[in-house]
């Protein structure tokens, strides 16, 4: 029976279907944003529902010379590791004490596989313009990862603990200069983790016409774009947990409320960053995480562990 529920738990709540609906929502709120910053309408609340539902049912192309077996598979790798990073962060949020030791880890993990996936994919194709997008990818990955863990590490010298749910129930990084200064660079990290202006260098649509993406079709590019609305849902909640103090939804209306506020803060600061910066070249986007932004990271942790 415990077997049943966990398979229930990954597949229905938090797993797949919650995280993959929390993620088309909050693709809609990011649509809905940047529409009314350019002072558009916007689309409805259904629409990511609708896109997903058309790709669903158009027909699948796979490329003349591609690796087939891996181009098919690649957009099923990132969906499955999203969704466990899902299943790992919310039962560390709901239950605690049913994580265990180093999910976090895990969790670090977890997140960098979604762009793995991207790159296999966009170099099974052998497209050039996906290959140049999944190059691309591939050095934002080796840009970014190096600040994020550092930033990741200043609540855990704060803690100390590697478990989610031994974080949440800690005291806020952000209480702390250090935790303020890993936050924001976790911000910048994640703002590239979703290839979001000014970071969207592997997709680039004016130089690349979609880049990774562009032989994808049909339900390969539905279970990549949910991919991505997940992973815009679940960086979020994340960086929520372990530096703002989780997200207390058992302690009643109010703790929901906070949240909420902290999960839209967040997501309204990435859609405000992806409106008003211009992207950045990828040459530039590698000297600018391995230059002032792992300086800011080292400085966090440095400060974390001198107890500030």
């Amino acid at each position: 029976m415990e077997a049943v529920w966990l398979i229930v738990q990954a597949l229905v709540f938090p797993g797949l279907l919650f995280a993959a609906v929390g993620g088309l929502l909050t693709s809609w709120v990011d649509r809905k944003v940047t529409a009314r910053l350019q002072m558009r309408v916007g689309p409805p609340w259904l629409q990511p529902f609708y896109d997903v539902i058309k790709l669903m049912i158009k027909e699948t192309c796979v490329p003349a010379g591609s690796v087939k077996w891996l181009f098919l598979t690649a957009p099923l790798l990132g969906l499955s590791a999203a969704a466990l990073a899902s299943l790992i962060l919310w039962r560390a949020l709901l239950l605690p004490g049913q994580g265990f030791s180093g999910d976090l880890v895990v969790m670090l993990y977890l997140l960098t596989m979604p762009s793995l996936a991207v790159v296999l994919g966009a170099f099974a194709s052998r497209n050039p313009l996906a290959a140049l997008g999944g190059s691309r990818e591939m050095k934002l990955m080796l840009a970014y990862e190096l600040p994020f863990v550092l930033a990741v590490l200043v609540p855990v010298v704060r803690t100390p603990t590697f478990r989610l749910d031994e974080l949440v129930a800690g005291p806020p990084a952000v209480a702390a200069p250090s935790g303020v200064l890993a936050l924001l660079v976790a911000l910048l990290c994640m703002q590239a983790k979703l290839t979001l202006v000014p970071f969207d260098a592997p997709e680039a649509e004016t130089e690349l016409a979609g880049g990774a993406y562009i032989e994808y079709s049909g339900p390969p590019l539905a279970v990549f774009k949910t991919t991505r609305a997940m992973m815009l849902f679940t960086l979020p909640v994340f960086l929520a947990a372990v530096f703002c103090g989780g997200m207390r939804f058992t302690a009643g209306p109010g703790g929901a409320a906070a949240a909420l506020g902290k999960f839209l803060g967040l997501v309204v600061l990435s859609i405000l960053l992806r409106n008003t910066a211009p992207r950045l070249r990828i040459d530039h986007a590698l000297k600018f995480f391995w230059g002032p932004v792992t300086a800011v990271a080292a400085l966090a942790v440095v400060l974390a562990l001198a107890g500030w």
